[in-house]
C-alpha cells in the first residue's frame, strides 16, 4: 500500500498507483510501454481488473484537466483491446458509461471535439459486442439513449472505404415516395418480439433504406457544389426527404425492438443514414456560400463599372459665370474709356 493513502483510495493498489502516474498532467505524452505493463498486471492479477477500473474511474470523473483525460482514455483504448472479458465486462457497465465517460460530455468540461469524439466512439464499437460473451446490454443501452437524444456519434474509419466503394453505383429513375419500415412499428411504449417473417420483410426493407443511402452517396461524391447537375441536386433533394423519414421510422423501432441481432444492424442503418444526411447538408451549405460569394463578385463588378460624372471644368455654361463675363468685358470698356479721357 502507498504511503499516505487510505485502502479505500482506488490509487492506493499497485495498478492504482501506476494509473495515477501514467495518467498524470505532467506527462508530456502517451508512455505506451507503461500502458502495456498495465496491461499485464491487468492481466495476470486476481483483483487486477475491478481495482484498474476503479483508479480510471477516479481519475476522469470530475476532472477538468482534458490532458489527462486524453492520457486515460488512451489507455483504456490499450487496456479494452489487450486486456481480458474481466475487464472489459467492468467498463461496459452503465456505472462506468454513464456515470463516468457520459458526464465528460457535460459542456461545462469544454472538450474538444476530438476527445469528445473519441468517448462516443468508444460507446458505439463497445455497444457492438467482444469476442468473449461480454454483456454489452447496458453499453447499448446508453449508446441508444444517446441516439434517441439527437447525439451524433462521429462516422468510424472502417465505413470510409465502404463510401468510396460505392460511388460507382448508378442511380435510379425515381425514388419510393413513401418510406419504409412502417409495417412492424406498435404502438409507443410498448415492445416487440420479430416473428422470422417480420424479420425478413424488415431486412427487405432495410436493403431498400441502404439502397437510397448509396445513392445518395455516389450522387454527392459525382457532383461539385456550384456545378452540379440540376437533375442529380432534384433527386437528392427528393432522397434525403425520404433518408430524413426513413431514420425516424428506424428511431421508432430500436425503442421497441427486442431482437440483439436486428438492433445491431438498425444502429448500423441509422449510422449510414446520419452520414448521408451530414454529407447532403454540408453540400447544400457549400453551394449557398458559393452564390453568396458570386452574388458579392457581380455586385462589386456592377459597383466599379458605373460610368463617372462628366466633369464640370470643361465648359461652365452657368448664368452666374456669363454674367460674370459680361461684367468683365463692360469693365474693360469703361477703363478704356476713362484713359482717353485722360490724354
Amino acid at each position: 500500500m502507498a504511503f499516505g493513502k487510505s485502502h479505500r483510495d482506488p490509487y492506493a493498489s499497485s495498478v492504482g498507483q501506476l494509473i495515477e502516474k501514467a495518467t498524470f498532467a505532467g506527462v508530456q505524452t502517451e508512455d505506451w510501454g507503461q500502458f502495456m505493463h498495465i496491461c499485464d498486471i491487468i492481466n495476470t492479477t486476481q483483483d487486477g481488473p475491478k481495482d484498474a477500473v476503479k483508479a480510471l474511474k477516479k481519475r476522469i470523473s470530475k476532472n477538468y484537466n482534458h490532458k489527462e483525460i486524453q492520457l486515460t482514455l488512451s489507455l483504456i483504448d490499450m487496456c479494452m483491446q489487450n486486456c481480458g472479458p474481466s475487464f472489459q465486462s467492468l467498463i461496459v457497465k452503465k456505472e462506468f458509461i454513464k456515470d463516468s465517460l457520459v458526464k465528460l460530455l457535460d459542456p461545462k468540461y469544454t472538450l474538444p471535439l476530438d476527445i469528445q469524439n473519441r468517448i462516443l466512439n468508444f460507446i458505439k464499437c463497445w455497444s457492438q459486442g467482444f469476442p468473449g460473451g461480454v454483456d454489452v446490454s447496458e453499453v447499448k443501452e446508453v449508446y441508444l439513449d444517446l441516439l434517441k437524444k439527437g447525439v451524433q456519434f462521429p462516422s468510424s474509419d472502417a465505413e470510409a472505404p465502404t463510401a468510396r466503394q460505392e460511388t460507382s453505383l448508378t442511380p435510379p429513375a425515381s425514388v419510393p415516395t413513401a418510406p419504409a419500415l412502417s409495417s412492424v412499428i406498435p404502438p409507443r411504449n410498448s415492445t416487440i418480439t420479430l416473428v422470422p417473417e417480420q424479420i425478413g420483410k424488415l431486412h427487405s426493407e432495410l436493403d431498400m433504406v441502404k439502397m437510397n443511402v448509396r445513392v445518395m452517396s455516389a450522387i454527392l461524391m459525382e457532383n461539385t457544389p456550384g456545378s452540379e447537375n440540376h437533375e442529380d441536386l432534384e433527386l437528392l433533394q427528393k432522397l434525403y426527404k425520404t433518408c430524413r423519414e426513413m431514420q425516424e421510422r428506424i428511431m421508432d423501432l430500436l425503442v421497441v425492438v427486442e431482437n440483439e441481432d436486428v438492433t445491431v444492424e438498425l444502429i448500423q442503418v441509422n449510422e449510414d443514414l446520419n452520414n448521408a444526411i451530414l454529407g447532403y447538408e454540408r453540400f447544400i451549405r457549400n453551394q449557398q456560400r458559393l452564390l453568396e460569394q458570386h452574388t458579392n463578385q457581380m455586385e462589386a463588378t456592377n459597383t466599379t463599372s458605373e460610368p463617372s460624372a462628366p466633369s464640370c471644368e470643361l465648359l461652365d455654361l452657368s448664368p452666374s459665370t456669363l454674367m460674370s463675363m459680361a461684367t468683365q468685358g463692360e469693365l474693360s470698356n469703361v477703363n478704356s474709356q476713362l484713359s482717353n479721357l485722360s490724354k
